[in-house]
């Protein structure tokens, strides 16, 4: 665990007003997986290949049963800000537990869900997910393995989904011709 409280406080020294408000911004469309919902509904609306839409809403609930519900309390890991108090926050202290990011899992689920049907508009999402797990760790919330475990958890969860929803349509066209 050393070198990632290293990581984190390198990361500390890089503070600055507007690097915080930034981040602080970026890691708020993660907030609830509510930005990536949105989005996700916006598709399901306005987009004619209903694929990409049940792609991401079948790896965002993947992502929170896999994320929130089985593993956060199973590994019940401590986040950085409650080991080392010195570190003033600049978000809102979250409450749960750190591993893995959830954050960062379903900006990934989702986003890889995206990418497997647009690229254009995948490789966009994929880049704010990346802004947004980077976030975490900026801001004092996740270690890097947390990170890193929910970029895992998240782009098994968007591939795993896509191969669920590309096979469930392919059935479906083929009964109903």
């Amino acid at each position: 665990m050393a070198w990632e409280f290293d990581v984190l406080h390198a990361l500390q020294t890089i503070h600055n007003p507007v690097l915080d408000a930034l981040f602080s911004g970026i890691t708020h469309l993660g907030d609830g997986g509510v930005f990536w919902i949105l989005l996700t509904a916006g598709i399901l609306i306005f987009v004619k290949d209903k694929r990409v839409a049940a792609t991401a809403i079948l790896a965002l609930l993947l992502d929170v049963l896999l994320c929130n519900l089985l593993l956060k309390p199973l590994v019940a890991r401590d986040r950085p800000f409650w080991l080392d108090e010195s570190v003033q926050l600049i978000v809102k202290a979250p409450k749960d537990y750190s591993f893995p990011s959830g954050h960062s899992a379903a900006s990934f689920a989702a986003s890889i869900s995206y990418v497997q049907y647009n690229r254009k508009w995948g490789i966009a999402a994929i880049l704010l997910a990346a802004c947004i797990a980077f976030s975490r760790l900026y801001l004092f919330v996740h270690f890097p393995t947390d990170v890193l475990a929910g970029i895992c958890i998240g782009c098994t969860c968007g591939v795993v989904s896509g191969m669920i929803v590309r096979r469930c349509f392919m059935k479906w066209e083929q009964k109903n011709g």
